[in-house]
């Protein structure tokens, strides 16, 4: 009888209990009622020991599909701008540099005289041989004079032929004296215009080697010049590129310091490779009409290669990378799904790489890269993100 007892006062008690919350949860309302709902349910969750599955929702421009486009290769090829019209101005006589009135950074015309070597010995040597010069010539003339008379002379058979014959070979020894003397002369003089330096191009002076006043010797460097109008970039490429490359092809050089890209072409490609490196140069003409570029500038060539043929092709962002392979996850039948891809080219500029394996044109790619991703999941391609949702896939946030 006890035992029955207690048995009906715990009954009795789990429907006071039950009665208890159906009657506050109608005191509050359809809320209430909601609430009471929730956690019997929730009661039930922990009974059960399982989570609810809820869908991860994408918007579409979370999602894409792989796209048909071509795809320019780009050669590239770095180095200093040189200016190919470069003149190195050397003295040709010996002697001192009285003036020299070319400054560096200063603009001069071809022809125009930069500076002048003291030559006082040279001069003198001038008047010398003009003296010389002078005394072969009358010697010449007494010579010519002389033979006139013997010519006279023999005709009336007064001189023998001998002595005629003695008479002519001295006007042909006064006549070669004078050639020499002139020779003598002609080669001083050139010795003293060699005293005046005059700029052999048009262009900026870049640098003096010498100052006023010191001496200087035969063929020692004095100035040199820059032309700065055109400009070369002497690059290298690889031997399995330059085959792409022609003569005349355009390409943009990008010039440090220089905020758009300068329009250039390809003026020389090198017949053979370098040895030892497996590279072969290529030089690129840069026209400078405003000489805005100096020669030294590092700059950077892109060579543009046209595409043939159309490729499948994702955004970069799209491809992920684990373990050194390379992946890309999908929407197949309302789950997610990862799949390996093998890649193809790459075009920098636009962000898009070539897919050559793992996906097909209808294929539903995530565009970029997701943490906490679990293949088999559910996932939905929605309008709008639901706020619910929303919270519970926040863990799967991009990078």
């Amino acid at each position: 009888m006890q035992k029955k007892w207690l048995v009906g006062v715990v009954a009795l008690l789990v429907l006071v209990g039950t009665g208890a919350a159906l009657w506050s949860g109608l005191l509050r309302g359809p809320d209430g009622l909601a609430e009471a709902k929730s956690g019997a349910e929730a009661n039930q969750r922990g009974k059960d020991g399982r989570k609810p599955d809820v869908a991860l929702e994408f918007v579409p421009r979370e999602v894409v599909q792989p796209a048909l486009a071509r795809m320019p290769a780009l050669v590239q090829f770095s180095g200093p701008l040189v200016a190919p019209q470069t003149s190195l101005v050397r003295a040709k006589a010996a002697g001192t540099l009285v003036a020299l009135t070319a400054a560096e950074g200063s603009r001069v015309q071809v022809g125009q005289v930069i500076g002048r070597i003291d030559m006082a010995e040279t001069s003198s040597r001038v008047a010398e041989r003009s003296a010389n010069l002078e005394s072969a010539r009358a010697t010449l003339a007494q010579a010519e004079r002389t033979h006139g008379s013997n010519e006279r002379l023999a005709a009336q058979q007064f001189i023998s032929p001998i002595a005629l014959d003695n008479s002519r070979a001295a006007v042909d020894t006064a006549r070669a004296a004078l050639h020499a003397a002139q020779a003598a002369l002609d080669t001083t003089r050139v010795g003293l215009r060699d005293a005046t330096l005059l700029a052999p191009i048009s262009g900026i002076v870049a640098r003096r080697h010498v100052l006023p006043g010191e001496k200087v010797s035969i063929d020692q460097p004095v100035l040199t010049i820059v032309d700065l109008v055109r400009l070369e970039l002497a690059g290298s490429v690889g031997t399995h590129e330059v085959s792409r490359l022609t003569a005349g092809m355009p390409v943009d050089v990008q010039v440090e310091g220089v905020a758009q890209p300068v329009a250039g072409r390809i003026a020389r490609i090198a017949p053979a490779a370098e040895p030892g490196t497996r590279s072969i140069g290529v030089t690129i003409e840069l026209a400078n009409p405003g000489e805005t570029l100096r020669a030294g500038q590092y700059a950077l060539a892109l060579a543009t290669l046209a595409d043939d043929r159309e490729r499948l092709t994702l955004p970069a962002a799209a491809v992920g990378n684990s373990a050194g392979q390379d992946h890309v996850w999908l929407i197949e039948d309302g789950v997610l799904a990862r799949r390996a891809v093998t890649l193809g080219r790459r075009d920098e500029r636009e962000g898009r790489i070539e897919v050559l394996q793992g996906v097909h044109p209808a294929s539903q790619v995530l565009a970029a890269r997701f943490d906490n991703l679990r293949e088999g999941a559910r996932a939905l391609i929605v309008a709008n993100r639901s706020a619910a949702v929303a919270a519970s896939s926040s863990a799967a946030a991009p990078k």
